[in-house]
């Protein structure tokens, strides 16, 4: 595995809001991936990325919310997410927020050149190659829209997957296609999502693989929602569990284990 040459770049970890109320062990890997890499990983007091605000119009708060991150966030040399959605929030859409603003514009721009999605962050910066994880097994994977369109991330972590030990990847079809989360969409217009998603779900049995896996929790919840209402005991869970070497633990869905017989 390729670290990081030099000093350790001091990173700071974007966890997520459903990464942090839904799915923690996501963060705790994602920590485990960048530290192995040869960074401090540090994780500040945070909230939203703003994301709701900003797609429901509200650029007011949308704004507050984003100077309340980047002062969070400014002292790293670089901001990594567990999240394309959240990633591309605050990379693409925070300068839209403070657009002719000449005290901020150059502030903003700097600080989100300096932000990721974590397996772009992994292979395209740090140069990872492998993280020497074991996972028997035939998985399949969706590329969320704001990772693919929006950040570009397709090859990573397929390049990273395919140097896993025992793993064997199966493309479905239009696996870059929505799976009809949206965030808010989903809420907004339950029914055009819930036809896109099961279009997914229906690609994602069609694989035959026991495991899907995506990294953006959002999609991943949709999925496994749907999946389970269909009557399918597909596990879901992030790529960087996986990566991490947390696979055993239970999909996301999937009640928790209890923590004593």
């Amino acid at each position: 595995m390729a670290a990081a040459t030099g000093s350790r770049p001091r990173v700071g970890l974007f966890v997520t809001c459903l990464v942090d109320l839904i799915r923690p062990r996501v963060g705790f890997a994602a920590a485990k991936l960048l530290a192995d890499a040869g960074c401090d990983v540090e994780v500040p007091s945070q909230a939203c990325c703003g994301q709701p605000a900003f797609n429901s119009g509200d650029r007011k708060t949308a704004r507050a919310i984003a100077e309340q991150v980047i002062a969070a966030f400014e002292p790293y040399d670089y901001v990594v997410a567990p999240s394309g959605s959240c990633a591309g929030m605050i990379r693409v859409h925070y300068p839209e927020l403070f657009a002719g603003d000449p005290t901020w514009t150059p502030r903003v721009e700097a600080f989100c050149g300096r932000v990721h999605e974590l397996m772009s962050f992994l292979v395209d910066v740090l140069k990872v190659e492998r993280v020497g994880a074991i996972y028997e097994g035939t998985v399949t994977y969706h590329d969320s829209c704001s990772s693919l369109r929006e950040l570009g991330v397709k090859s990573q972590p397929r390049s990273l997957l395919a140097n896993v030990t025992g793993l064997a990847l199966v493309e479905m079809k239009d696996a870059d296609v929505c799976c009809g989360f949206g965030g808010t969409f989903c809420v907004k217009y339950a029914d055009i999502s819930n036809a896109i998603v099961e279009k997914k779900a229906v690609n994602v049995v069609a694989t035959g693989a026991p495991t899907l896996l995506a990294g953006d929790l959002g999609c991943l919840m949709n999925m496994a929602g749907k999946l389970q209402r269909m009557g399918k005991t597909i596990a879901v869970k992030h790529v960087a569990e996986v990566l991490a070497g947390m696979a055993h633990e239970p999909a996301i869905g999937e009640p928790e284990k209890a923590s004593r017989p």
